[in-house]
């Protein structure tokens, strides 16, 4: 049985979207021609993959058994045309976690490699970038990961970021030369963003009693920024060496006993032939090696939850 890329490729682009018309849309195709590549799979297999719902579509249990290895498929069948028609295209990189930054990280890899072209991009978040390797979209990310991860995909831990306090010069621990987290309980965690989404916060106040959450709309580090400023009990949190704007009020204090370090982890899905990614992967690891970025020592320190892959980081 000899499978149509095409075909396979509008079931995987429809399983993503749960409707026929979004998925269309995607690959720029009507949608009466999706729904016969859909049907013609369908009538190859022997078996129905989706179940039609009132605003979309379902898959079946034999389409949930299919999807995984449909993508494998896909992302072969795109790996095989890119080791040819794709071989001089730049590594297409997306980031997530922006209010932190990581273009900063990307961008010291990326000078000490002059071989290296990269098409920078912006996820959403880390399912969007994920979604987005799967489809084959991207090549590879940068941000935090925690799970689950889809399957298919693979990460190496690349740095481990300390953070900082920032917080209100009218704060009552404003003037504090460093502060211990546990001295953030009773002050107001500001996020930007619903709180769920953003795994690193909510973890560190679950971990440090800080029981008063809140946040705003991400317009942006400055505005952000201010937003903390001009409250007296808001804090947040920033990579400790990230260059601040010059907000009026505001105050970035270290926090000690233990420190926080953001894990900086790249994620890209298995099987890539992208020749860059290796490249960027060595680059990262050079950069690690010269900046000390994967220190960490647990009697100082607190991670979340360390990657899978911690046997990259060392203690210092």
């Amino acid at each position: 049985m000899d499978l149509d890329m095409a075909q396979v490729r509008a079931f995987v682009h429809a399983a993503q979207e749960m409707h026929f018309g979004r998925a269309a849309g995607d690959l720029g195709v009507t949608q009466q021609a999706l729904s016969k590549r859909i049907g013609r799979l369908e009538s190859l297999l022997g078996t129905k993959l989706f179940e039609r719902l009132g605003h979309g579509v379902g898959l079946t249990e034999e389409g949930r058994r299919f999807l995984e290895s449909a993508r494998r498929a896909l992302a072969a069948s795109d790996d095989a045309v890119a080791t040819i028609a794709g071989k001089d295209r730049p590594l297409r990189v997306d980031v997530w976690g922006h209010l932190y930054a990581p273009t900063r990280t990307l961008l010291q890899v990326a000078g000490r490699a002059d071989e290296l072209r990269l098409e920078l991009g912006h996820g959403r978040d880390l399912p969007g970038a994920m979604t987005a390797l799967l489809r084959g979209d991207i090549d590879v990310a940068l941000g935090r990961i925690h799970p689950p991860l889809s399957p298919g995909l693979a990460h190496r831990l690349v740095r481990l970021e300390p953070v900082d306090a920032v917080l209100s010069t009218d704060h009552p621990l404003a003037s504090e030369p460093t502060l211990r987290p546990e001295q953030l309980r009773d002050s107001v965690l500001w996020a930007p963003g619903a709180l769920e989404r953003l795994d690193f916060l909510r973890r560190f106040a679950d971990r440090f009693g800080v029981r008063e959450r809140s946040g705003s709309v991400n317009l942006g580090l400055a505005h952000f920024l201010t937003e903390v400023a001009v409250d007296p009990r808001r804090f947040s949190l920033v990579p400790a060496d990230m260059p601040l704007p010059d907000i009026p009020g505001l105050r970035s204090v270290p926090l000690v006993d233990p420190t926080p370090l953001y894990a900086w982890s790249l994620l890209w899905r298995t099987g890539s032939t992208h020749p860059g990614l290796s490249t960027l992967a060595a680059a990262c690891a050079g950069e690690a090696g010269r900046s000390r970025w994967l220190e960490y020592d647990p009697t100082r320190d607190w991670l979340p939850d360390l990657p899978t892959d911690r046997a990259e980081a060392h203690s210092g």
